[in-house]
């Protein structure tokens, strides 16, 4: 009999394939738009320990990304940005990504509220034009006309705040109190591109995302981007202040396919 691959692996084999993937850094194609919200809305959707900050920020993020030695694939990220003791980062609602390996490492590693969904990043020419759809609802598109070069920011950190969270199978709460996880990326910039468009949010049962008014485009970007991604546990939140988000995670979807 040759080697039973569903056996134990000894202590040499077992990797952590995730964090090999997310701490090489991949190069990806980034579609950036930042936006002004309401601040009532904003701190509306964020879970205590997080604080909204003093100016209500959005971002979408919308990338094709070359993962090496990995087909090509979609990610995007729509995010309100928040506050916690002092650190600002943001927070994210909802992370389409084109590959189920894309979803599960990400969610089981650093908590990433990710999901199954279509997305995509087009260029012709000057043109410029990405989407976020999913359940059969295109929910996010930013579209415009590159306009110029910009110089490349120096290499910077940035943060996310994530919760890591499993719920409990007798269905009451969670398994263990949710760990808050701060989530790092170190990027490098080798391109960058400014863009004169619109943001445009579509109502979806399953990411109402468009709850958040676009009161304000502060700006559009297309960049070619590297990011070396780390993250720790910062500290545990207590079940009750979580519980009320949990549908932020999970479809709102019954299987008896009832309301």
């Amino acid at each position: 009999m040759g080697r039973i691959r569903y056996a134990a692996r000894s202590e040499d084999e077992l990797r952590n394939r995730e964090l090999e993937a997310t701490s090489k850094g991949a190069w990806s194609t980034t579609l950036v738009a930042i936006f002004e919200t309401d601040p009532e809305v904003l701190a509306a959707v964020l879970p205590p320990p997080l604080e909204a900050p003093p100016e209500p920020l959005a971002r979408i993020t919308i990338a094709r990304v070359d993962m090496p030695g990995l087909p090509t694939f979609g990610a995007a990220t729509v995010a309100v940005m928040a506050r916690h003791e002092g650190t600002d980062a943001d927070y994210a609602l909802v992370m389409p990504m084109t590959t189920e390996q894309s979803v599960i490492g990400g969610r089981e590693t650093f908590g990433e509220p990710k999901k199954m969904g279509q997305v995509t990043l087009e260029r012709d020419g000057d043109r410029v034009h990405g989407e976020i759809a999913r359940m059969g609802t295109t929910f996010v598109e930013v579209t415009g006309r590159v306009t110029g070069t910009l110089a490349n920011p120096p290499d910077g950190r940035r943060t996310s705040f994530y919760f890591k969270f499993l719920p409990s199978p007798d269905g009451k709460g969670f398994d263990a109190e949710p760990s808050l996880v701060y989530c790092h990326r170190d990027e490098t910039t080798r391109q960058l591109e400014a863009v004169d468009g619109e943001v445009i949010l579509r109502d979806s049962r399953f990411d109402p995302v468009a709850d958040l008014p676009v009161r304000r485009v502060l700006e559009i970007t297309l960049a070619e981007r590297r990011s070396i991604q780390s993250a720790e546990i910062h500290s545990h939140v207590p079940g009750d202040w979580l519980l009320p988000y949990v549908h932020q995670r999970y479809d709102d979807l019954s299987p008896v396919g009832e309301d």
